[in-house]
This record gives structure tokens, sequence and C-alpha cells, in this order.
């Protein structure tokens, strides 16, 4: 694989190489095994993957969050190099090569900005957007793939597709999971050990409310999900909501739910200092 920094660089490769589809996966680095299939699913799919890799400072709402983010990038590498074929491309831009300027842009994504995610970390999708538009118009990727479980980000993003005019198509990706059941996430590495241990209660709390939403309302789910994760030390939901997949409007009964659409329970913990979400289709 060809490893770029300069963006000008990485536009004149992929437009000499002149294959399509050309398929593209962001990250922010610290890469693990669901990052991994993102960029398997790319190269099966795809003559030319480019995987960039890059921490994006207008996202963070939190500037110790930024300051403290992980950054490996000789051990993503090292990974990538594994998954990616000879002539594939990792981008590595730097904060000038993306941002040369302030980018004062602001976007109106409706009621996927009014939601979840968007209340406990306002900015943050607004900044995902600045930097994903950037990266779309750098690669002019064919296709783009995402993981599920960042499940707001990626309607977001489709949104972002849809205003703009944009040609990609977004794939979003099932979310991989360590053995006990924990999504994978940069993040769990910073998880101290017993919060570690009592982390997998997240997806089977979610889990459950999937399997019982014949036989309970969903204010009984909720209050059950919250319960049952915060008998765990340490543990605190900051919320659990059942939404459709595309405009992410929360649903506060079972008759709200409408036959053709698919609905996703999201959550969002405080498990100890570190903050993890998760998500599971909820069967009509």
């Amino acid at each position: 694989m060809k490893v770029i920094a300069k963006k000008d660089e990485l536009s004149r490769f992929i437009k000499e190489a002149g294959l399509s589809p050309v398929g593209f996966v962001p990250t922010m680095g610290v890469l693990h095994q669901g990052h991994i299939s993102l960029v398997e699913n790319a190269v099966s799919q795809c003559p030319l993957a480019v995987v960039s890799i890059y921490v994006n400072p207008t996202q963070f709402n939190d500037k110790n969050d930024l300051r403290n983010y992980p950054r490996c990038l000789p051990d993503d590498l090292k990974l990538l190099a594994g998954a990616m074929r000879e002539n594939d491309v990792v981008f590595t831009p730097d904060d000038w090569e993306m941002y040369p300027e302030e980018d004062k842009r602001v976007f109106d994504f409706g009621n996927l900005g009014n939601v979840m995610e968007a209340l406990h970390r306002p900015g943050h999708f607004n900044g995902v957007a600045q930097v994903v538009s950037k990266l779309f118009d750098i690669v002019n990727p064919d296709i783009a793939f995402f993981g599920q479980k960042d499940f707001q980000q990626v309607a977001v993003i489709r949104e972002l597709v849809r205003q703009n005019g944009y040609k990609v198509k977004i794939i979003a990706c099932p979310i991989v999971r360590e053995k006990d059941g924990l999504a994978m996430s940069s993040r769990n590495q910073l998880l101290e050990p017993q919060i570690r241990l009592d982390a997998p209660v997240i997806y089977s709390s979610i889990s459950a409310a999937a399997e019982k939403i014949t036989a309970r309302d969903i204010p009984s789910l909720k209050n059950k999900v919250k319960r049952d994760i915060e008998k765990k030390v340490g543990f605190k939901v900051e919320y659990f909501e059942i939404v459709d997949d595309r405009e992410l409007i929360p649903v506060a009964s079972k008759k709200e739910m409408q036959a053709g659409k698919r609905y996703f329970g999201c959550i969002a913990v405080k498990a100890g200092r570190i903050r993890l979400i998760d998500n599971i289709e909820i069967p009509l």
C-alpha cells in the first residue's frame, strides 16, 4: 500500500490510477478489527481502496478529549498492511493540509441534529460534516464504508450526501463485537479493568429489550435497560432511545412504530470515565 499525506498528491494518484469504483474508509486511527472489517469490505468491492487516518479537531466539543485522543500511526499502518493491496492508499494529512483556513460552514441536518448524540455533544456532527465533505471532495469516492456502531453519524452522512448532491454510495457495515459482546471501539482500551469486565451489560441489556418488544411497551423497556445497566458500579445511562433509521425520531410507544420502517435502539453509557455507544435493531 502507499502512504500519502498531501491531498493534491492523493487526488492525482487516484485520477492516474483510473480505477472504478473507488472505495473509501475514513477513520481517526487507533484501528481495531472493526475498522479492518470496513477496509476488507472496500477491498473486496473496489479495485482501489483509500483509507484516511486523521483526528479531526472540529468534531471535538471537549478540547481535553481531543488532546487525550490516542494516536498510533505506526501501529495503524502495520495493521492496514495486512488488509490492503499494493496499490491501495492510506491518506495521512495533518491539520494544515485539511484546514489551511478556518472552516466556518454550518450544516442543518434537521431532526438528526437535535436528538441523542447531538444533544450530548454539541457541534460534533457539524465538525463531522466539515471533515467528511472535505475528504469526499479530495477522494471523490464511488462508495464510502462506515460502521453501524456510529448509527447517528451514518444518518448524518447520508443526509450530507443528499444535501450536497454527492454521487457516493454510503454503506453501513455491521457492528464488530468482542467475544463478550462489547462493541469494538478505540475507547475500550481506556476502560478501567473492572469497568471493562462489566461493560458487556450494555449489549446484553439492549439485546433483551429487542427480544421483549412484543411483550412490553417502550417506556417499560427503557426503564428496564436503565436499571439493569446502572446496577453495575460506575455505569450511568445517558440515553436509550428507539428511533427510526432515517430521521431518528424517537418513538414513545409501540403504537407509533410504522410498518415498512426499520427501528433501532440506540444507547450511550458513561462507563467510568469513558463514554460508550451501541445500538441494535428492534423488530416490529
